[in-house]
């Protein structure tokens, strides 16, 4: 904190403006050795950035990018889709993306520009789900791809606005499926509400791909059709785009056995489609339960956090705890009157404090202010605590 410096606010500033968007997707792929640009190493990335799908056809590095990547955007644009971000990650081989290590040695740069693209909410990497599974003589399920995902998942974490679409691991059906499903979810549980999964794989005729990117861009369309927050709208009961057959079609109990293990079943309705079927983040929590839940706290904890910024560089002192607590409270009163909020009158549901108990003589000397947010998104049972911490410890 700068010293010296008392905040003296005459009005509020301006809330409207620069809300949040969840809609924006980043769609990770991998270029193999043979296909890596003259003079790239391992860890290398290529970004595009498209509004339609025919723009990746005349960018330079297209042809670079891996099949089920290709397959993604086109899948993404037409389940509605507006504006994606490609990130091409250039790797040895498939081997490098099986243990932790290998990840992040691959992910040092790509996980900086993530980190740096601000706007970004949703993630997918459909080629991760051709990675193998093995099953150990007692039963255990190992899946290739968890190493990547844990990175992810802890990315979106530490992003706040953010969420992975997982795809099931190739192959992967039945008992087996729910067995790794659910050693996965209990592994890191503070994580996995930032994620959700779906199954099983969609074909387009002949074409059977990982469902994700189709998600992804049906994320994005029941967000703009919903106005501003959108987000609070959960993405189920919608039909998918592009999609001719389900890979495996389920029966009601398969259907009921994957929405009790916390993944959202895809099923075919007649006179519909493929319909979507669930709305379950892979949470062990029951407050993030559910994928809007999750999304909405997603949206308030980045909104605060992004309006607030501001106080890193003022002097922590009551005038800015003063401060602070009437702009929290004129942003979530914005999202109660949004709908996004539960209570039938403003501040029921929600609290804030900011005092010298959140800013204790040891977080002051540290160089930051704390602001205890304690909200219940509409449509659930339990309040949800956010410590909105601003600055550098």
């Amino acid at each position: 904190m700068r010293p010296g410096i008392v905040v003296r606010h005459g009005h509020l500033s301006d809330r409207t403006a620069d809300v949040v968007r969840c809609d924006m997707t980043a769609l990770i792929g991998f270029i193999s050795r043979d296909h890596w640009p003259q003079e790239a190493v391992a860890g290398d990335v290529y970004e595009m950035e498209i509004r339609r799908e025919p723009e990746l056809w005349e960018h330079t590095h297209w042809r670079r990018l891996d099949s089920a990547t290709k397959r993604g955007v086109r899948n993404f644009f037409a389940n509605g889709g507006q504006l994606l971000h490609i990130y091409g990650l250039c790797i040895e081989a498939a081997d490098d993306l099986k243990t932790p290590d290998g990840v992040d040695a691959l992910f040092v740069d790509l996980g900086a520009r993530l980190a740096a693209m601000e706007e970004i909410a949703l993630i997918v990497v459909p080629a991760a789900a051709y990675l193998s599974c093995t099953v150990s003589r007692l039963g255990e399920v190992v899946a290739d791809v968890e190493p990547l995902y844990n990175y992810l998942l802890e990315h979106c974490h530490q992003m706040r606005n953010r969420f992975l679409i997982l795809d099931p691991p190739k192959g992967l059906h039945d008992d087996l499926l729910r067995r790794w499903l659910k050693r996965f979810r209990e592994d890191i549980p503070k994580t996995r509400s930032f994620g959700a999964l779906y199954y099983p794989w969609l074909n387009d005729g002949a074409d059977c791909f990982p469902p994700s990117s189709s998600m992804a861009g049906a994320y994005a369309r029941i967000e703009r059709q919903n106005g501003v927050y959108g987000v609070l709208q959960p993405p189920a009961n919608i039909e998918l785009e592009a999609v001719t057959h389900l890979e495996l079609e389920l029966n009601w109990d398969e259907v009921d056995a994957l929405i009790q293990a916390n993944c959202n079943p895809l099923i075919l309705q007649s006179g519909r489609g493929i319909v979507v079927f669930g709305a379950r983040t892979l949470s062990i929590d029951e407050a993030f339960k559910f994928i809007n839940t999750r999304r909405v706290a997603n949206l308030v904890t980045e909104q605060l956090w992004r309006d607030n910024r501001w106080a890193v560089f003022e002097s922590n002192n009551p005038h800015l705890w003063s401060a602070l607590d009437r702009d929290v409270r004129f942003r979530l009163e914005m999202f109660w009157e949004a709908g996004l909020l539960a209570g039938d009158h403003p501040g029921d549901q929600y609290t804030v404090k900011c005092s010298d108990v959140q800013n204790s003589l040891a977080q002051i000397d540290k160089g930051v202010v704390s602001v205890e947010v304690t909200m219940r998104p509409i449509g659930t049972a339990e309040q949800i605590v956010i410590d909105l911490t601003l600055g550098t410890a």
